[in-house]
């Protein structure tokens, strides 16, 4: 009757801390959105969204955050897709080749290692390789350092997604004479679509909001992109700069430029998950 009693004030405590811990972290992120849009949204126009910046913008005149939203969305575009044509074999190896081996520990090690390096040293590492090469800040240097931040990212989530498929579904596939390629393209990685598909989105979350790797490998102008090796701007570093300067009018338009970012990983969110539940039709339930 006792333990009973003691199992019960357990069980409510614990679910009363879930239910603590669950409104604390929404309550975080109510807040950060409410004070991003309350001040941000009276500097929000068309043309901030529509224009680059113009000659005097960060005294407070005329102008946008075109060349940062699309030097964002481009660096954020070419890391997560060089970081998934290199982690989706490198986590296809480990979970069909190598699993429970000794060198799929040490590389699953590794990966967990670095993905607890701050980004910071990824950007020193790219910005030394640049230097190594004769390369100057630029595109192409902004997303070999983001892709470098989003490589472990991409091979421990989707290495996890694969770990979900049923392992009587590679079983029967290998029971019909299909060969461990066949399997890891055929079965494998249809049947973890949408764990994939989130994987992206983790990564490409990641690469839009980092300053510190782009920081020196990317650099910063006020011009719209046009080449891989020409600088770029990003958003994170526009608000800084934004944020930076002693103009409060400038400084507004350093909240409309995170609402910008903020709608933009929101709208990636969602068409996300929609195209997650369409390829939901490929799991085995």
């Amino acid at each position: 009757m006792k333990r009973s009693l003691l199992w019960k004030i357990e069980e409510i405590v614990m679910k009363g801390l879930m239910i603590a811990a669950t409104t604390l972290a929404l309550g975080c992120l109510l807040l950060i959105l409410a004070a991003v849009v309350w001040k941000g949204l009276p500097a929000m126009n068309m043309a901030m969204i529509t224009q680059a910046p113009r000659g005097g913008y960060y005294t407070g005149a005329g102008g946008g955050i075109l060349n940062a939203i699309l030097g964002s969305l481009y660096l954020a575009m070419g890391a997560t897709l060089v970081a998934l044509l290199l982690g989706l074999p490198i986590a296809l190896y480990l979970q069909v080749y190598a699993n429970r081996s000794w060198l799929a520990g040490l590389v699953a090690l590794s990966l967990d290692v670095l993905w607890g390096v701050p980004s910071i040293v990824y950007g020193a590492f790219g910005f030394g390789l640049m230097l190594f090469l004769g390369m100057r800040a630029s595109l192409l240097g902004g997303i070999i350092a983001l892709s470098l931040v989003e490589l472990p990212i991409i091979c421990r989530a989707v290495g996890e997604v694969l770990k979900m498929v049923p392992f009587e579904l590679t079983e029967s596939a290998y029971a019909l004479g299909t060969t461990r390629l066949e399997v890891a393209r055929k079965v494998i990685v249809r049947q973890a679509l949408p764990g994939i598909t989130s994987a992206v989105l983790l990564a490409f979350g990641r690469g839009i909001g980092d300053a510190a790797s782009v920081l020196f490998t990317a650099g910063y102008t006020d011009h719209v992109p046009t080449s891989l090796l020409r600088p770029v701007a990003s958003l994170p570093l526009a608000v800084f700069f934004q944020l930076a300067t002693p103009f409060p009018a400038v400084q507004e338009r350093a909240y409309a430029s995170a609402l910008a970012l903020t709608a933009m990983v929101l709208v990636i969110s969602v068409l996300s998950r929609l195209a997650s539940n369409r390829l939901s039709k490929y799991v085995v339930k």
